[in-house]
């Protein structure tokens, strides 16, 4: 893959604001996902994901590995680095 046209944060990087969402990513999954990090350019962008991304993943009848899983596939397919 080449390299991203928008570089994600690395944590020491990110806003005041946003190092607690990113340290909660690394309690939760041990790592912060890229599509985070490059989002964290806009603080109130990350936040609204954020929201929307745990309501996908936490609520319907379809498991969260499942969903996980066609993240991880759909990312692939688009040769993006997840």
């Amino acid at each position: 893959m080449t390299e991203p046209r928008i570089r994600p944060l690395t944590p020491d990087e990110a806003a005041p604001d946003v190092r607690p969402i990113f340290e909660t990513y690394l309690q939760e999954r041990g790592n912060i996902p890229n599509m985070f990090r490059t989002v964290a350019l806009r603080p109130a962008h990350l936040r609204t994901m954020i929201a929307h991304f745990r309501a996908v993943m936490n609520e319907g009848t379809v498991p969260p590995l499942l969903k996980e899983l066609l993240w991880v596939r759909i990312s692939h397919l688009n040769r993006c680095r997840y």
